[in-house]
């Protein structure tokens, strides 16, 4: 069972800053660090609910208050970027001595901004994720522009963020302003993952673009379609969890797990993920990883095509794949081959060719399509050696399942 753990640390002043650590059941096989948003706190829907989200995928969170916020010691008023950006070294040098070094950094909006400046400075670091990350961290000026004059003047000046007052100084504008945030992108040696909603009317989308833009691969952006820039949506939060966990499978490390947890190169794992109710993180020898789940209808989340689906597309590919192989071996000029296929029970009374005779059996409609410049004849034989596909012989032959506790 994944556990909580208020942890303490010291921060860019000297101050102690406060944190939780999400630890999954079982030893982690990553560290990951989320940096929360602008004048936000550790325990904003998004951070709790993604932190304890990607536990469920063995990867333990350190979220926490940069200085001045949430239970964290210091004065806001004496904190900007550049003191974010050392409290997030902080963190990662609480956890490089107390546990292991983060691989896996993740910012949310004006923490996004921070994490791609504090990036280059994590050896460890295998994989980077902004979340509404503006690519210019003065953009959050903009939330107090009306305040801007009167810090300009008398050097500070109250202002109101989210609803509460907090106290901006002259040194936080002129923090911001020297920030350049390209060098460090195009630099930072990382995989990177780009997550922004289109409609996001506090960070605009254009700086996703710009973030993409500027790094170097491997590269990926996720489109977060109507979520709003806090993620407050349940879904929302539980999605970028998930895309995020399968993401970085590819980039940390698997060596502080346990064996047992492996899954052998020859098999394929199927585990629930914890945070829908048949939602399941598929892994194939390790080496990819993909969400299978049930339609909202059925009571599941939509986060993943469906066991069916999987069947067909394991048939589809096999049998495209088996007529690319015949076709070469035959010379036979093939330009594209297309398989679409669909599910359903029938009723066996209704199925002439049918051993069974009663109760509902399976029927799978496979229509194939190929192109080329060849003959009606070649055709056919290029349609009828889909048929001999494996996974079609499989699906026709006798099958033994051989249930055993692991292997």
């Amino acid at each position: 069972m994944a556990t909580t753990e208020k942890i303490t640390f010291e921060g860019s002043d000297g101050q102690m800053l406060a944190g939780r650590l999400e630890m999954p059941s079982g030893k982690p096989r990553a560290f990951a660090l989320w940096a929360h948003c602008f004048s936000c706190s550790k325990d904003v829907v998004a951070a709790s609910r993604v932190a304890r989200a990607l536990t469920n995928h063995g990867i333990a969170v350190l979220r926490f208050d940069f200085t001045g916020l949430g239970s964290s010691e210091g004065d806001f008023a004496n904190t900007n970027f550049s003191s974010n950006v050392s409290d997030l070294l902080g963190a990662v040098s609480f956890l490089r001595e107390k546990y292991a070094a983060p691989q896996l950094l993740i910012g949310h909006s004006f923490g996004g901004s921070a994490v791609l400046a504090a990036a280059p400075h994590v050896r460890e670091a295998k994989a980077v994720c902004t979340i509404a990350a503006p690519v210019d961290p003065g953009h959050v000026v903009h939330q107090f522009s009306s305040a801007i004059d009167d810090i300009e003047a008398a050097g500070e000046a109250e202002v109101q963020l989210a609803g509460r007052p907090f106290r901006v100084k002259k040194q936080f504008l002129e923090d911001v302003a020297e920030q350049k945030l390209d060098t460090a992108i195009q630099n930072m040696d990382k995989a990177l993952l780009v997550m922004h909603a289109p409609d996001d009317r506090t960070v605009g989308i254009e700086n996703a673009t710009h973030i993409f833009t500027a790094a170097k691969h491997p590269k990926s952006f996720i489109t977060l379609d109507g979520a709003d820039h806090l993620l407050t949506g349940k879904e929302d939060a539980e999605y970028v969890a998930q895309v995020i966990a399968a993401w970085a499978e590819r980039y940390v490390s698997t060596s502080s797990g346990s064996d047992a947890d492996a899954t052998p190169a020859d098999a394929v794992s199927v585990e629930e993920t914890g945070t829908g109710r048949f939602t399941n993180m598929v892994s194939i020898g390790g080496r990819h990883t993909f969400l299978a789940d049930e339609p909202k209808s059925v009571g599941g989340n939509d986060q993943g095509p469906t066991p069916y689906d999987l069947l067909l597309a394991s048939l589809g590919a096999c049998k495209s794949m088996t007529m690319r192989m015949y076709a070469e071996h035959k010379g036979f000029a093939l330009d594209k081959a297309r398989v679409t296929l669909r599910h359903e029970k029938i009723h066996a009374t209704d199925c002439a060719k049918c051993e069974t005779e009663t109760g509902k059996i399976d029927k799978i409609e496979v229509a194939i399509d190929v192109e080329g410049d060849f003959d009606a004849e070649t055709r056919q034989k290029i349609i009828d050696i889909a048929d001999k596909c494996p996974v079609h012989r499989t699906i026709q032959s006798e099958v033994i399942f051989d249930k055993k506790t692991s292997l």
